[in-house]
């Protein structure tokens, strides 16, 4: 099957983000991708309360840890790392179908290692108020949404 987006979380920690995102991608056409460790058990009952009825439905891959990821992905171009230490935004990327998005742990991002080691595709979502940053699941919604309006033109 062909997927819309890749969308990846690095160390989620929050259950309820994660079963949301997970009926995100179900919702997309996108395949998610969680890279451990996880902050919690994927048993637990928030995610898939998170997910509602929609959790089977997801194509769902773990990897170890984020160089198992990196081994699988067949084109390291099309990877776009979502961080608010990003010097381009979100808009400036022309995505294509099967782009892998993303996205660090709820309390502090993605790891600097893999910021400096992918800046030229780290992108950040731009906004005018005073908050450090978004919801990982508002922040992954956005990604989808943009990237969708694009394929569809």
């Amino acid at each position: 099957m062909k997927f819309n987006f890749n969308i990846v979380l690095v160390n989620p920690q929050i259950p309820n983000n994660t079963g949301n995102i997970g009926r995100l991608c179900v919702g997309s056409l996108s395949k998610l991708h969680l890279v451990k460790p996880l902050g919690f058990e994927i048993t637990d009952s928030r995610v898939k309360r998170a997910g509602l009825d929609y959790w089977g439905d997801l194509d769902l891959t773990y990897h170890d840890n984020f160089e198992n990821l990196v081994d699988e992905i067949p084109d390291m171009s099309r990877v776009f790392f979502f961080t608010t230490r990003a010097e381009s935004t979100y808009y400036d990327v022309a995505y294509q179908e099967g782009d892998w998005l993303v996205f660090g742990r709820e309390a502090d991002g993605l790891a600097n290692e893999i910021v400096e080691r992918y800046k030229e595709q780290c992108v950040k979502i731009p906004f005018p108020g005073t908050v450090r940053s978004f919801n990982l699941g508002n922040a992954v919604a956005m990604a989808l949404g943009e990237g969708l309006r694009q394929l569809q033109n």
